[in-house]
C-alpha cells in the first residue's frame, strides 16, 4: 500500500473509532435507561441489567457503523482540505479516482465488520436476549418474592411479605384482591409457600384469615383457615415460547425460505427474502457511505470560507440514497420475484459516487460554463 493510502487510512480509522464510540454510547445510554426502569422495577439484579445491555450492543453497533464511517470520511476530507494536504496531493497528479482508493479500502473494512454483525452477532444476540427474557418471565421470585415492599403484580392486586427465610418460607403475608368490582377480598397469613402445580403456580397460606367485603352492601365476612391455596397464575405473565422471528434466523434460511420457515415466523416468502438480502445490502451500503462523503468533499476548489456546501451536498446525497433504500425495500417486501430491488439503493449509491468523482475530476467544469454564459 502506498504511503498516501496508509496515511489516509490511518486518519479514517482513528476518526471512525472516535465517532463509533460516541454514537454507541449515545444509543447505549438511551437503551440502558429503558432497560433499567423495566428490570429494576421488576426486582432484577444489576447483573441482569448489564447482561441485557451487553446483548443489545451488537444491534446498536450495527446501526451506528455506517453513520460513523460517513462522518469519518467527511471530517477527514474537510480537515485535509483545510490544511491544503489534498491540494498538494492533487498538484502531484493524483486524480480523484486515485485519492479515493484508501477510502474504498476503509469502506471494505467497515463493510466486513457490518457483515459479521448482520449475519452472525446480531441474530445470536437476539436469540440469547429472547431466551433470557423468557427465563425472567418464568422467574416468580423476581416478580413476587420481594420482602418489605408493597407490590402490584396486576391491576387491583396488592401483595406484601414481611420476611423471607433462607428456607423459602414467607412470613406475615398480605394479599388484597380488588379485581372484582362487586367485592374485595383480603388474605392475611402467618406463613406461606410458593409451589408449582399442573394448573400453574399456587400460593399456599397457613394459619390465616380471609376477609370478604361486599361493595354494594358494605357487608364484611371473615373466614379463618389453617391452610388455603390461592392461584396466582393470573398475576404472572406466562411465557409461551413460540417460533423464531426473521431476526433470529440464519441468512441461508432467509434467502431460500421454506414452508416450515414461513409457518414458524408467520412471515411471507417476500418478507423473509428481503430480510436475508437486506443483511447483504447493509454491508454494501456501509462500504458506499464513506465513498459518498469523501467524493462529495472533493468537488470544487480550495476556499478559505470552508467547504460547508460540500458537507451539505454529502448529507443530501446520503439522505437520497437512504430514501431510495426505503422505497426499494417496500417493493422487495411485497413481491418475492422482486428480491433484486433490495439492491437498488446500492446501485444508486455507486452511481452517485461515480458521478461525484466525475465532477471532481473536472474542477473547471462549472467555472467554464459560467464564463461562457457571461461572454454570451
Amino acid at each position: 500500500m502506498a504511503r498516501f493510502d496508509r496515511y489516509i487510512l490511518s486518519q479514517l480509522m482513528m476518526l471512525f473509532g472516535f465517532f463509533a464510540l460516541v454514537l454507541v454510547l449515545i444509543y447505549w445510554i438511551n437503551r440502558a435507561v429503558v432497560l433499567f426502569d423495566q428490570l429494576i422495577a421488576n426486582g432484577q439484579a444489576a447483573s441482569v441489567f448489564f447482561e441485557f445491555t451487553a446483548l443489545s450492543l451488537p444491534n446498536v453497533i450495527r446501526l451506528v457503523l455506517p453513520i460513523a464511517g460517513f462522518a469519518a470520511s467527511v471530517y477527514v476530507a474537510n480537515r485535509l482540505t483545510a490544511e491544503s494536504e489534498l491540494v498538494v496531493v492533487q498538484a502531484t497528479g493524483f486524480s480523484p479516482y486515485r485519492m479515493v482508493r484508501p477510502v474504498l479500502i476503509f469502506g471494505l473494512i467497515v463493510g466486513a465488520m457490518m457483515s459479521v454483525l448482520t449475519h452472525y452477532l446480531v441474530p445470536q444476540s437476539i436469540i440469547r436476549l429472547n431466551q433470557r427474557q423468557g427465563e425472567i418471565a418464568e422467574n416468580i421470585s423476581a416478580r413476587l418474592l420481594t420482602e418489605g415492599q408493597f407490590l402490584h403484580p396486576a391491576s387491583g392486586v396488592t401483595f406484601y411479605i414481611r420476611e423471607i427465610t433462607p428456607q423459602g418460607d414467607l412470613r406475615d403475608v398480605f394479599l388484597s384482591d380488588a379485581r372484582n368490582p362487586d367485592e374485595r377480598v383480603t388474605y392475611t397469613a402467618r406463613q406461606a409457600l410458593l409451589v408449582r402445580s399442573d394448573g400453574g403456580p399456587q400460593l399456599v397460606m397457613f394459619d390465616g384469615m380471609a376477609q370478604r367485603l361486599q361493595i354494594e352492601s358494605q357487608r364484611l365476612s371473615t373466614t379463618s383457615f389453617d391452610d388455603f391455596a390461592y392461584d396466582i397464575s393470573g398475576l404472572i405473565d406466562a411465557f409461551e415460547p413460540g417460533g423464531r422471528s426473521v431476526k433470529e434466523m440464519t441468512t441461508p434460511e432467509l434467502l431460500w425460505p421454506t414452508a416450515a420457515g414461513m409457518e414458524e415466523t408467520g412471515e411471507s416468502a417476500a418478507r423473509m427474502m428481503y430480510e436475508g438480502h437486506g443483511r447483504i445490502t447493509q454491508a454494501l451500503l456501509a462500504v458506499l457511505a464513506p465513498l459518498v462523503g469523501f467524493s462529495a468533499m472533493l468537488i470544487g476548489n480550495f476556499s478559505r470560507f470552508g467547504r460547508w456546501r460540500q458537507i451539505f451536498g454529502a448529507l443530501v446525497a446520503i439522505a437520497v440514497v437512504k430514501s431510495f433504500d426505503n422505497a426499494f425495500a417496500d417493493v422487495a417486501r411485497n413481491d418475492p420475484s422482486m428480491w433484486f430491488a433490495a439492491y437498488g439503493a446500492c446501485v444508486l449509491g455507486l452511481v452517485v459516487v461515480l458521478a461525484l468523482l466525475w465532477v471532481a475530476d473536472r474542477p473547471n467544469l462549472f467555472r467554464r460554463r459560467r464564463g461562457q454564459e457571461a461572454g454570451a
